[in-house]
Order: structure tokens, then C-alpha cells, then sequence
């Protein structure tokens, strides 16, 4: 009679901080047993010659998002859970989003109903677009308490940005709540002031959106929003930093002692302006925000990871199609910039492009990949240790890599909604070949294996690592009007 529904074996096993030749037993979803020579189990996967992985946390993805214009999401959380475990990850947070002068609960309601149709597990962050009293006040906390835990402002976008003033108000909120905010940080006055004199001046086409949001609006802005959430004591997380100065403003507030952490992407360490300044429309599909950098800010993200200072790589994933009326050509191939769907597809070449450039080229170890791509984002997002890692006791999220496989990126292998990717032709070495969510088989050899469904919701309670310091710059604390 087999021990275990399944047994991985002869891999080489990583978390972030070791590697170890071992089997590993699985039951009922849930890794039972690790080491060698494990009986047998009622499914055996052969992992010789490969890395066994935490299946990888992608902390920062937008899927069946409501339209904005004609312009649409191009996934749905079937295709968008297939493109995931084609790419090795196994969990997804992705948004509900309060629309301006409307409430969230309804929202969030309907967005479970859409995400029941995920492949891989899941949770979610709540934009706050409107942070009025009565949504901070009542609305709010039972949703915090249900287990989505974290919250996400926009300081840019019309209908989407919050004052400063509002920013303060949400901070104060999550300190009281225990929720984690996340934040697009770029100043918007700024980059409006930048693109009314581009328009003024006739200079529409798509490389014109990275000289709208040079490095100066989005480091600013990172300084502006730590100083806030240090005044608050609340914990925060600035969303895709790009470039070196940004990386630098978070390193001084962790330097200080402030719980803010940093997340960057694989579109800012491989993509530059020149992306944007191809032929013809070509660049509208590298129009995304914060915009493309240098590739000496590249070096410097990459140095900031192995600092530890950038402890998170999401994808950011937020797909549109290329072709077609609800694409990024939705207003024509003349249309300006600011008409072009910000935003591109990477939730399946997150890992793979990320393992190439980094483990692959020596930028960074294997216990680093895994940190960056699983552990760290499932312990800021209260997932670990059930997610994250390989651990007794945690879920059988895996994905089976072949650290020497060579592969073209195609737009055919990713399986998500998109018509492009910004990554075609690209070469790669290492592929995620097999990937499980709790012990069930989902993609193997680039085939997904089930139906849609079969993900799970994953509420967040409290956890420590979010709890405010207890620590303000002045005698006062102002969020709950005591002496600090």
C-alpha cells in the first residue's frame, strides 16, 4: 500500500536557503516527509538531473480587471492561471478595485466569483480609489478581517489616484487594521505637467511616454510616500521600482529602520527606452509605468537585489492585446501615448526570464531566485510558511526546473490571453518543465493538465511582520491621538 499520494524524487531541492538532494513525500496536498529513499507513493515523479523549486508567489498581477474605455484585460483567471503555472508560479495576488464614488464590498464579492475559475491559488489586494469615510470606517474592516489583508493606492491615473491627504487617511486606516499598503508612487501633477508640453509640442509617438515619467517623478514620489507612512508608523511596500535613484530612496528608509520594502519586475531589468522607439508602433507594446530605464539602472536593481534592499520580483502582469479594437492599438496607430494601454503580459515569463538573467549569468544564486520569487513575497504577504517554501507542514506547490534547458520565448508557449509578449524571440536558459499546486500536476511539458477551477482562495489573518514599529518622529502619535 503506497505512503503518499505522491512522491517527487531524485531532485535537487532549493528554498531560500539551501539545496539538498532529496525526495520529497506528499499526502493530501501537504508535504508530508522529505528525504531519501522515500517508500513509494501512488504517483511517482522522476525529478533526476532537475531543481525542485517552491512553486513561485507572484504578489503584484492584474487579471479580468474591468475595462477602461475600450481597451480590455486580455486574461481571465482561466487563461491568466494557465500562463501562471506554464511559468512555475503557483500562487497569484491580484485587485479588486473600488471604483471612484462607489463602494468595494459588491466588488470584491463579484471578484471571487470570477477567480473561481483559477488553476492556482490566489488572494487579493483592494485599490482604494476612494477612501471616504464610511468605506475607511465601515466598509473596510470586515473586508481586512476576511482575510484581504493588504491595500493598494494609486498617488497617479485619473480616477484611480489619491490625494496625498486621502494617501494619509488610508495609512492611518491599515495601521489600525493591520493591513500592508502597497503603492504606485509616481508624481502625477508632474507627469501631467511633462505630457501637456509634449502634446503641445506634437511629440505623440510611443517612445514619448518614458520622456513623460522620467526618473525624477518616480523617485520623488518614493520619497514623498515613505516620509508619509514613516510620520503613520505604517508598513509599506512601493510597487515596480524601476532605477537606481528610486532603489536609493528605499534603501535610506530602511536604513532608518521603517518597515517599507521594495518590489521590481523582469520587464526593468531587460527592458530599456530603446524599446519604446521601435519601428513604427512597435514600441506600444513596451508602454508600461513606471516607465523603461537604462541599462545602467538595470545593474543597480540587480545590485539592490543582492543588497537585499529589493526583496520581491512580480510580474506586474497586465496583459493587453496588441491587435484589435480593445488593445493597445484600440484608438489607431496614430493615436498619442497617452491613448495606448499602459501595461504588458509577464506572468509566465516572470521565473523563466528572471532564472536566465539571474541565476544563469551569475547575477544571483539559486537561494536568492527562490527568496525573491516565492519565500519573500509569501512572508510580506502573510502566505509563509504555506506558500514559499518546501517545508513539512507547507503546501506541495512545486515546480520542476531544467536549469539547462535552452528555449526561444514565443508568444505560443505562455498560454495567457495576450497576442504578443514583449519577451518574443528571446533566449533563456532554464524552464520550469512540471508544475504542481498542492500535489496535483497542473502544467507539464508546457501542457496545462487540468480544467479551470481547482484554486483556493487564501485569506490573510495578522501576522507580525506588518505590525507597526511603535515608533514616530515626534512625541505624538497621530493616528490614534496619544504621546507616542
Amino acid at each position: 500500500m503506497a505512503s503518499f499520494d505522491c512522491v517527487v524524487r531524485n531532485g535537487t531541492v532549493v528554498t531560500a536557503s539551501d539545496t539538498v538532494a532529496c525526495d520529497i513525500g506528499i499526502v493530501d496536498g501537504v508535504v508530508v516527509a522529505l528525504g531519501r529513499d522515500l517508500p513509494a507513493g501512488r504517483r511517482e515523479i522522476d525529478a533526476s538531473g532537475r531543481l525542485v523549486l517552491p512553486g513561485g508567489v507572484d504578489t503584484h498581477t492584474h487579471i479580468e480587471e474591468p475595462a477602461k474605455g475600450p481597451a480590455r484585460n486580455a486574461d481571465s483567471f482561466d487563461t491568466a492561471s494557465a500562463s501562471a503555472a506554464a511559468g512555475g508560479t503557483t500562487t497569484v495576488i491580484c485587485f479588486a478595485r473600488q471604483p471612484r464614488g462607489g463602494t468595494l464590498a459588491d466588488k470584491v464579492a463579484a471578484y471571487h466569483e470570477l477567480a473561481k475559475a483559477s488553476r492556482v491559488d490566489y488572494s487579493f489586494h483592494l485599490i482604494l480609489s476612494d477612501p471616504t469615510p464610511e468605506l475607511l470606517e465601515r466598509e473596510l474592516p470586515p473586508l481586512v478581517e476576511a482575510g484581504h489583508r493588504s491595500l493598494k493606492i494609486f498617488l497617479t491615473y485619473e480616477g484611480a489616484k489619491v490625494t496625498d491627504a486621502e494617501a494619509l487617511r488610508v495609512l492611518a486606516a491599515a495601521r489600525r487594521l493591520g493591513a500592508l499598503v502597497c503603492v504606485h508612487a509616481e508624481h502625477n501633477d508632474l507627469i501631467e505637467f511633462y505630457r501637456d508640453a509634449l502634446l503641445a509640442a506634437g511629440l505623440t509617438a510611443p517612445k514619448y511616454h518614458g520622456w513623460v515619467k522620467p526618473m525624477v517623478v518616480e523617485r520623488e514620489c518614493t520619497h514623498r510616500i515613505i516620509a508619509m507612512a514613516e510620520a503613520l508608523d505604517t508598513p509599506i511596500q512601493v510597487f515596480h521600482v524601476s532605477g537606481a535613484e528610486s532603489a536609493e530612496e528605499v534603501a535610506r528608509g530602511q536604513a532608518r529602520g521603517l518597515k517599507v520594502w521594495a518590489e521590481t519586475c523582469p520587464q526593468y531589468l531587460t527592458l530599456t527606452t530603446a524599446d519604446m522607439d521601435r519601428p513604427g508602433f512597435e514600441g506600444a507594446k513596451f508602454i508600461f509605468s513606471p516607465a523603461a530605464r537604462t541599462t545602467a539602472d538595470q545593474e543597480a536593481l540587480w545590485a539592490a537585489i543582492r543588497a537585499g534592499v529589493i526583496g520581491n520580483v512580480s510580474s506586474d502582469h497586465a496583459p493587453s492585446r496588441y491587435e484589435g479594437p480593445d488593445g493597445k492599438k484600440a484608438y489607431g496607430e496614430d493615436a498619442p501615448f497617452t491613448k495606448v494601454p499602459n501595461g504588458l503580459p509577464g506572468l509566465a515569463t516572470r521565473l523563466p526570464v528572471l532564472f536566465s538573467e539571474g541565476v544563469s549569468k551569475g547575477r544571483i544564486d539559486l537561494q536568492t531566485f527562490v527568496a525573491i520569487t516565492a519565500t519573500n513575497p509569501a512572508k510580506l504577504f502573510g502566505l509563509h510558511p504555506r506558500k514559499g517554501t518546501i517545508a513539512v507542514g507547507a503546501d506541495a506547490d512545486l515546480t520542476i526546473w531544467d536549469p539547462e534547458k535552452e528555449v526561444t520565448i514565443t508568444n505560443s508557449l505562455l498560454h495567457h490571453g495576450s497576442d504578443y509578449t514583449p519577451y518574443e524571440g528571446m533566449a533563456v536558459k532554464g524552464w520550469p518543465v512540471t508544475t504542481l499546486v498542492r500535489g496535483t500536476v497542473v502544467c507539464d511539458g508546457g501542457e496545462i493538465a487540468t480544467a479551470p477551477g481547482g484554486g483556493r482562495f487564501l485569506a490573510r489573518g495578522p501576522y507580525p511582520l506588518i505590525a507597526p514599529r511603535g515608533v514616530f518622529p515626534g512625541p505624538f502619535n497621530p493616528v490614534d491621538g496619544v504621546p507616542a
